[in-house]
């Protein structure tokens, strides 16, 4: 130990345990000096409070003693050891499936439609002719109208709808015949109308005109050709059951156990799941009515028929979605609340129209 350490000057109360002059002498340097505790060096406060290691500003001394205390006037920043953890999130609720449309709507419009359909079939036969007829026409409008928005395409309106109006009562009235003529003309009046406009645009104009005379009115005579045969209104009334039902096996079975995409880059709604509820609900629905509806008919071409169905509404849906994706297009209009437009109902009808009447012809002939 250095003893130089306890040299003070007298009276300065370093040097020992009591207060006097420390004596001199060898009888000194031989006493045990008492042990102390050191007193802390407390610094001088500068202007401003404490510092810490940081250069921040440090408890005021007139703060909190210990650590615990926490004033009001300075509130301390919660120590992160000491902070409870947030409770867990509570799970986010299971999202129900939707439909995607309306679906009280839906279902109001397709009885609406039905109820039309039924009483023109079965009271007076031409009346369905002209719901045909209204139907085509409201379509063309449509078609070309989205035509025009989407793709500036100038499809001449006025000879398609008046083509297309005469197509159909010439198939009723002079059979497939009269239905070939009829669209030769009104292809032919497309040709000359589109002349009384400049020729820019002209061969695309005309040939979106074509397109739209043979996908809607010349299709659509197919069921008033059916409707000429002696059990008519059941084979148009077959025909429509079929579609409806392979449509809505479709669309059940899809939305409860679709899984797996059918045509994701064309409609991702659609499923394989959804194919094979269209095929197994037309086929069992052709079995009862080739059975109890059609004369002659047999329960087997029923199951034939309504596997074609399933197939042609099928694709006749993927068609017109094609058609609408290229347009960037939910829907054809929004005539029909919960269906969108007369060619969004329209789309499976069109192209599984002649393939009915083939089938009926060779099972059970056109008479």
């Amino acid at each position: 130990m250095n003893d130089s350490s306890w040299d003070a000057p007298a009276g300065s109360g370093r040097g020992g345990p009591h207060q006097g002059p420390a004596p001199a002498g060898p009888a000194h340097e031989g006493r045990p000096a008492a042990q102390t505790r050191p007193m802390p060096i407390v610094p001088d406060v500068p202007a401003g409070g404490f510092q810490d290691d940081h250069g921040r500003g440090a408890a005021h001394p007139s703060g909190p003693l210990f650590r615990d205390e926490t004033p009001h006037e300075h509130p301390q920043e919660p120590m992160t050891s000491r902070t409870p953890p947030p409770p867990p999130a509570p799970p986010a609720p299971r999202q129900k499936k939707s439909a995607g449309r309306n679906l009280g709507a839906a279902i109001g419009v397709g009885v609406g439609l039905g109820a039309v359909i039924i009483a023109s079939l079965y009271i007076w036969a031409p009346a369905f002719v002209g719901v045909i007829a209204v139907a085509v026409v409201v379509g063309l409008w449509e078609l070309t109208s989205r035509l025009q928005e989407r793709k500036q395409i100038k499809a001449p309106l006025v000879p398609l709808a008046i083509g297309g109006a005469a197509m159909v009562v010439a198939g009723y009235v002079r059979g497939a015949e009269g239905a070939w003529v009829a669209m030769a003309l009104t292809a032919l009046a497309v040709l000359v109308w589109r002349m009384t406009e400049p020729p820019e645009g002209y061969l695309k104009d005309v040939t979106a005109g074509v397109f739209a005379a043979f996908y809607v009115p010349f299709l659509a005579t197919f069921v008033a050709l059916m409707l000429t045969a002696d059990d008519g209104p059941e084979r148009v009334l077959t025909f429509l059951i079929l579609t409806v039902v392979s449509d809505t096996g479709a669309y059940a079975v899809g939305w409860r156990f679709g899984k797996h995409k059918l045509a994701p880059r064309i409609s991702p709604g659609k499923t394989r799941e959804g194919l094979v509820g269209a095929v197994t609900f037309a086929m069992a629905a052709g079995a009862l009515c080739m059975q109890f509806m059609i004369d002659d008919g047999a329960w087997w071409q029923g199951l034939v028929l309504g596997l074609a169905v399933a197939a042609s509404a099928t694709l006749g849906d993927l068609g017109e979605s094609m058609i609408k994706r290229d347009l960037g297009i939910k829907d054809m209009g929004t005539l029909l609340p919960g269906h969108g437009g007369i060619m969004d109902r329209l789309d499976s009808l069109l192209p599984t129209a002649p393939v009915v009447w083939l089938l009926l012809a060779l099972f059970v002939g056109t008479g």
